[in-house]
């Protein structure tokens, strides 16, 4: 359950009416993510999304956020940009929380991508980067390279709790990708790092959205594509590999960019560096989350199960 924050349907309603969206129809909450609260809201006029903007989203972020998605759909990507109010406001509060109401997207998301499903999305993905290349605005990622070391302090020996070991091999493979990090030479823009299988609606093999932009910043163009392959290009459990997926992934990338041989040499060093991210935030969340809260904790050895792989077998990307 990701509803974190209860709005009922007279406080909806009064928000509703803020805007030209028609009269309040019906609205529930929906389950998938773990980040905010979200509603799927029908209107006599048409369908949204509510988005309650809990904890972990920033505030201050918002309005990158919504001109990143307005820049986006300008461009003709199919990505959810926030609705209006009648004054042209796009960030409201609602029950103590921000909130915005966003267009609705059809489709959904694919629990098991098949190689077609990852090139589209790859495909999407470089189209996407093709259009924020002039999007003037920066926001430096708030789960990058400099945080890793800070956050794995906090866990700190309570990741041997989650695996014996851990912290030791982690803080390991910590020091050698932080030190071989590249801090020059490759193209920066305004990326998704995020863009998980649930974080992209399709229809058959078609891309019908790209949304949950709430990690989206400024960092190196390379580095999303390596996130995007570390969460397509495996099973859940992250034991095993799709090498057919890994390959659809990079011919869809390459129809907007073509990959050189130093950027194909860097990005298993980037995939162990998405891999260290996803393993810290979750073994965080895994250490700090009650375990009978209404939050499901996400395994954090998924993803350090991949790094492995990354480590010894995925030269073959490179």
């Amino acid at each position: 359950m990701a509803v974190y924050t209860q709005v009922s349907a007279e406080a909806l309603s009064a928000f509703l009416e803020r805007f030209d969206v028609g009269e309040l129809v019906s609205a529930k909450g929906i389950a998938e993510g773990v980040e905010n609260s979200n509603y799927l809201v029908d209107t006599s006029k048409s369908r949204f999304i509510l988005t309650l903007y809990e904890k972990r989203v920033d505030q201050g972020d918002l309005p990158y956020f919504m001109a990143l998605l307005d820049h986006c759909a300008d461009r003709g990507l199919p990505v959810p940009p926030a609705v209006p109010d009648r004054d042209g406001t796009l960030i409201h509060t609602l029950e103590g929380r921000p909130a915005c109401l966003i267009q609705f997207l059809s489709g959904v998301s694919v629990s098991h991508p098949t190689p077609a499903q990852a090139r589209a999305a790859a495909e999407a993905m470089g189209r996407m980067h093709k259009a924020v290349a002039d999007f003037p605005q920066d926001r430096p990622n708030s789960m990058g390279v400099d945080t890793w070391r800070p956050l794995f302090e906090r866990c700190g020996t309570s990741l041997n709790d989650i695996a014996p070991g851990l912290y030791e091999e982690l803080g390991r493979a910590l020091d050698r990708v932080t030190a071989l990090w590249p801090r020059e030479g490759f193209d920066t823009c305004a990326i998704h790092a995020d863009l998980f299988p649930d974080n992209v609606l399709m229809l058959g093999n078609r891309v019908t959205g790209l949304i949950d932009f709430y990690f989206a910043c400024t960092d190196l163009r390379l580095y999303d594509l390596a996130v995007m392959h570390t969460a397509w290009a495996f099973d859940a459990t992250g034991e095993r590999f799709d090498p057919y997926v890994s390959e659809a992934l990079l011919e869809g990338y390459e129809t907007s960019y073509k990959l050189t041989e130093k950027e194909r040499a860097i990005l298993p060093l980037l995939a162990t560096g998405a891999c260290i991210r996803f393993t810290l935030s979750r073994a965080w969340d895994w250490l700090n989350t009650p375990a009978d809260a209404l939050v499901t904790r996400k395994d954090p050895m998924a993803f350090w199960r991949r790094s492995h792989v990354y480590a010894s077998v995925l030269s073959a990307i490179a």
